[in-house]
């Protein structure tokens, strides 16, 4: 995967480092990350490319960038600038079941993007938001993975009894981000990792931004847990939606299946993160619940701001991406 193109003055000089090097070029400090929009495309694309390095990196980048210390005190202020934004902005609970209680009860009328792709979507559009939604879904459960040592007792095994079905329980055919792949091949996108990373919004971004700044850091073991629940609690009822929307588009089989096994998989693990991974963790921490709690609001807050964006661009007749599918 190459680099992608810059975005501003951080993710340019980055960008400009990495094909070096370690310690070969100034990494960006000072001023351009401190005055960086913590939501936008410069800040977002620097910071999703320090967290590339950890999972697949990049063609023609050393991989001993992944633990260089001045890329590492580069990162750490992008993720400063973005939590001192995001706490704030998107808490809205200290108590966990209040957060989750929240979810569990989707309003009448809905109107997410779901909504609208089933009930008046067009190919065009499902087409958009997969190719958006594939910087995550082909990276799903990964991060996740990453509390599993940090957990003990009951919350440690149902958390990894969740991830062994994300990961096709054994058969590598079925694990979920290779299932999402066939789907992408199925709508006529190309499936390859990161193909996307170009086109897809600031907002699109954070939400991926999120998942791996959360898993990285062993202090937000409570805020990656409750990331997790909310995925896994929204999921069932959207992925219904959008199996309906596909149906109704004239999609294959394969596009169809990634959402009906997440229909009954997702209703499952619900019940299992709710109950065995929050609620062992915080009877063992009890002074993570507001942490759990921040999880939740801070999903919700990214995936609402994304999906104002891409309907708003629907709504106006033009496409959500930054460049041309």
């Amino acid at each position: 995967m190459p680099l992608p193109t810059r975005r501003g003055e951080v993710s340019a000089a980055l960008a400009d480092a990495l094909v070096r090097e370690p310690g070969e070029v100034a990494l960006p400090t000072g001023r351009p990350l401190r005055e960086a929009d913590p939501y936008g495309d410069d800040l977002q694309l620097a910071l999703y490319m320090c967290y590339e390095l950890h999972y697949q990196g990049f063609s023609g980048v050393d991989d001993a960038w992944e633990w260089d210390p001045e890329l590492l005190r580069t990162r750490q202020a992008l993720e400063r600038r973005f939590l001192e934004a995001l706490r704030p902005d998107a808490t809205t609970h200290d108590d966990p079941d209040a957060a989750v209680a929240g979810l569990l009860v989707e309003p009448a009328g809905g109107t997410g993007v779901s909504h609208h792709l089933r009930d008046d979507g067009e190919l065009w559009q499902m087409r958009e938001y997969i190719a958006q939604r594939s910087l995550y879904q082909l990276k799903e459960a990964d991060p996740h993975v990453w509390a599993v040592p940090r957990l003990r007792g009951q919350a440690k095994a149902a958390m990894a009894a969740v991830e062994y079905d994300e990961f096709g329980a054994g058969r590598g055919e079925r694990v979920h981000a290779e299932l999402f792949a066939d789907l992408m091949a199925d709508l006529a996108l190309d499936p390859t990792y990161n193909h996307y990373l170009d086109a897809a919004s600031a907002r699109m971004l954070a939400v991926v931004n999120m998942m791996s700044l959360l898993g990285l850091h062993r202090s937000l073991r409570g805020a990656l847990v409750g990331h997790f629940a909310t995925v896994e609690i929204t999921s069932s009822p959207a992925s219904d939606r959008l199996a309906q929307a596909l149906r109704r588009m004239g999609a294959g089989e394969a596009a169809v299946f990634f959402y009906t096994e997440h229909v009954e998989a997702d209703a499952v693990h619900e019940q299992i993160v709710r109950h065995e991974v929050i609620g062992d963790l915080l009877r063992r921490e009890p002074a993570l619940a507001a942490d759990v709690a921040f999880g939740v609001d801070a999903t919700v807050f990214l995936e609402d701001r994304f999906a104002e964006e891409i309907l708003g661009a629907w709504r106006e007749g033009r496409s959500s991406l930054r460049v041309p599918l």
